[in-house]
């Protein structure tokens, strides 16, 4: 090691009449040395944020995915169910919706910024006293540990495992992470999605985490269907009005058939019976398609274009008597 040698100061190169002295620290180091925090040399792999107030796991990738799916699941929630429902149905769905989205995201930071449990690594003269107690052959020759510790809790014989990383035995239901390299106390599981270990520290906050979201998950589904149900119904409702009137969707727009037109007309094609409607509109027979899209033209025709100054041909009913006879007969026989 380097020798640093003190250097005395004259009293009067300070202007004193006094014969204070001073000295410098050795190597040159200054009084005011920054004392450095636990955090910043711990020998674990995790990451840590605001002077040591967050940490996170190294491997903690995912987590933003998990975050960004919650808000852009609810967000789609707020932005286009809600808005439907409370005009139909109640204003304490979005209210429901907010304090749900709160009270997870809240879990998850609390699960993935906590502490789960870490256990500090073994001192060199801690990790040194064990190998003495361990080793009683006296030889100077290193021997490791066993990797077992037998010890009794409520009259049951549970085996302590010894960790040659942290140089401890393992409390009882402790195990080592291997992506973050620690000990966790009553080690759960390595969580991506949380981006943490789930320990002793923390599993409460996981658990309301993972059945808050459950809550909010099941109620977003459940406003979905009812959203997608109303609104169904409200097509569905619509047409059953004009099936029943056998109107057409034109027709009620224009009101053809009602006073809008400032006359006052009745329905023509109505058969004054809701059944009957029904019947015809959805039950009747199925009219032929009159363009024979799949014909074949004779090789000697050609197609004629039809111009403004081509004399049209009288008109001539095609069997019209006929289809509404028909129709007639099938409407007395829905109707006996």
């Amino acid at each position: 090691m380097k020798n640093c040698e003190y250097q005395q100061i004259d009293p009067r190169a300070l202007g004193t009449s006094n014969t204070r002295t001073s000295t410098t620290l050795p190597c040159g180091r200054k009084n005011s040395q920054r004392l450095r925090r636990k955090w910043e040399v711990f020998p674990g792999e995790n990451r840590f944020y605001c002077d040591g107030r967050i940490m996170l796991a190294r491997q903690c990738g995912v987590l933003p995915l998990t975050i960004g799916l919650i808000f852009i699941t609810s967000g789609l929630f707020f932005t286009f169910d809600c808005p439907f429902l409370v005009r139909h149905l109640t204003v304490f769905i979005p209210v429901i919706g907010g304090v749900l989205f709160i009270f997870v995201i809240t879990a998850l930071l609390q699960t993935s910024f906590t502490d789960p449990g870490i256990l500090p690594r073994a001192l060199p003269d801690e990790a040194a006293d064990i190998e003495r107690q361990i080793d009683n052959s006296g030889s100077s020759t290193y021997r490791p540990p066993p990797r077992t510790k037998e010890i009794l809790i409520n009259d049951q014989v549970v085996k302590l495992k010894y960790c040659f990383t942290c140089k401890m035995f393992r409390p009882p239901r402790t195990s080592h992470c291997s992506l973050c390299d620690n000990c966790v106390e009553r080690f759960d599981h390595h969580c991506p999605w949380v981006g943490n270990c789930v320990g002793k520290r923390n599993y409460r906050f996981f658990y309301a985490f993972i059945v808050s979201l459950s809550f909010l998950t099941s109620f977003i589904f459940g406003c979905v269907i009812t959203h997608l149900t109303l609104r169904s119904q409200i097509g569905s409702g619509f047409h059953t009005y004009l099936v029943a009137s056998n109107l057409t969707t034109n027709e009620d727009i224009k009101g053809s058939w009602s006073s809008k037109r400032g006359e006052e007309s009745g329905n023509p094609y109505t058969y004054n019976n809701i059944f009957t409607n029904c019947c015809v509109v959805l039950c009747g027979p199925m009219p032929p398609s009159l363009i024979d899209r799949r014909g074949f033209l004779p090789p000697a025709d050609t197609p004629q274009t039809m111009t403004s100054d081509t004399e049209l041909p009288p008109f001539r009913a095609k069997n019209d008597a006929n289809m509404e006879e028909n129709c007639q007969e099938f409407a007395n026989s829905c109707t006996a």
